[in-house]
């Protein structure tokens, strides 16, 4: 019961820091030389319950096996390397880097 309570909450802890992540890049869509960030996530160790090819019964075999899933983890926070906004300043000598 606790696994599945423990993997449950992985991926709550998950969307919450993607959350986290979509309202920063909101925050800060207006700020000069500001970059988005995208989150990856991957999958946590799966636990063999069942191994391939083990016998069910005397007379059946499960050919592949059973796994059970530990959670997510946030993998890498990458910057998306975007062009950000031109604003005008007025002035004729002014450029963008």
């Amino acid at each position: 019961m606790f696994r599945s309570l423990y993997t449950a909450a992985s991926g709550m802890m998950a969307q919450q820091m993607n959350l986290d992540n979509v309202a920063n890049n909101l925050a800060n869509s207006s700020t000069a030389g500001f970059r988005r960030r995208r989150l990856q996530f991957q999958d946590l160790i799966y636990q063999n319950i069942v191994m391939p090819g083990a016998a069910a019964t005397q007379q059946t075999v499960v050919p592949s096996g059973l796994q059970i899933g530990l959670g997510t983890r946030t993998a890498a926070s990458e910057v998306i390397p975007l062009q950000g906004d031109f604003s005008s300043t007025g002035n004729p000598l002014d450029l963008s880097v």
